[in-house]
């Protein structure tokens, strides 16, 4: 699990509280989102520069060839033609271009060509109609919304490389203090790197309108130190817990439809659609960030998803207040 600072800052405005409380371009805590910052403010200084330049030429004619009392209404004298001029307005904007174009280039080339060292955390992001599926492979662990990855030492990088992958529509996966937009796209890998340099949470979500949750669509980047990483490993990699005291609760879990959308080690649950809820309580929220996971939300949750978040895939469960009690005491033990 998380450090002590890492667990007070994932609880504060239940779990919202984040390095910099809200996605920040402008404050970037990875190498990719460090270019890329540094990049658009090498291009507003040029085009800024450009403003500068125009604005101060349009008033300065406004200025010097504006209409004067004492005019006589002659149109003052004309240049039909200059080759110095047009060869500047001609030149100067494609040296401009070339310039921006260059820099973008060597940009681009190198964020998506870095090569991965041989101790880099690979962890394969699946985005679904509305939340996103984490499995880390080197370790068999499969989360969901919360990516826990180790923080990297700038004298001895370990970044982590995310692989893409969509299970029904397009997604798009920006974590902004950590790594530009990425498209998820159906039938389509893609890839990227992020080596945050500062433990912390932070913000992100899906940037590509996905449906009618795609606002809901959230996830938080946990960047723990490398004990904490390995500590919460070693606890993912746990069997989902077994309390005599909720028997009751598993035996409904395993006769409804959980079963049929869910994972959950040690039971007969295998499904895909949904979350894995071998761990289910240790994440902060639920539902991508949609509301507090907490015992009276779970249960909420339980009752009727789609009356919290509309266009959730999760059903309605139509279980008595003693069976509903029942569930939301044996989850409550997947910790």
């Amino acid at each position: 699990m998380l450090g002590a600072s890492g667990l007070t800052a994932a609880n504060g405005a239940f779990g919202v509280i984040a390095v910099g409380s809200v996605p920040n371009i402008f404050t970037p805590a990875s190498t990719p989102a460090d270019q890329i910052y540094k990049l658009a403010l090498f291009v507003l200084v040029i085009t800024g520069v450009i403003f500068l330049v125009v604005g101060g030429l349009l008033a300065y004619s406004l200025v010097k060839f504006r209409r004067r009392p004492n005019d006589d209404g002659r149109e003052p004298g004309q240049i039909y033609g200059s080759t110095q001029i047009e060869l500047a307005w001609t030149v100067i904007p494609m040296l401009i271009v070339l310039v921006l174009f260059l820099t973008t280039a060597r940009v681009i080339h190198g964020i998506e060509d870095a090569q991965a060292p041989e101790h880099a955390l690979d962890v394969t992001v699946v985005g679904h109609q509305f939340w996103w599926e984490f499995r880390y492979p080197q370790y068999g662990v499969v989360t969901a919304n919360e990516l826990h990855v180790p923080v990297s030492d700038p004298s001895s990088p370990s970044p982590t490389y995310l692989t893409l992958l969509s299970a029904d529509v397009a997604h798009s996966f920006w974590v902004p203090q950590l790594a530009g937009k990425t498209d998820v796209i159906p039938n389509h890998v893609n890839h990227t790197w992020i080596d945050p340099q500062q433990p912390g949470v932070y913000l992100g979500q899906c940037a590509m309108y996905c449906g009618t949750q795609h606002a809901h669509m959230l996830l938080r980047v946990y960047v723990d130190s490398r004990a904490d990483f390995d500590r919460w490993i070693h606890e993912q990699q746990q069997p989902a817990a077994d309390d005599p005291d909720v028997a009751a609760g598993r035996k409904i879990f395993e006769v409804t439809a959980c079963v049929n959308c869910h994972s959950l080690r040690e039971t007969i649950a295998d499904g895909r659609f949904g979350p894995d809820l071998t761990h289910l309580m240790s994440r902060t929220t639920l539902g991508a960030g949609s509301m507090p996971n907490t015992p009276d939300g779970l249960q909420r949750w339980i009752e009727n998803a789609g009356a919290i978040k509309p266009g959730c895939q999760m059903p309605a469960m139509d279980l008595s207040p003693q069976e509903l009690a029942e569930l939301v005491a044996y989850l409550e033990t997947l910790r």
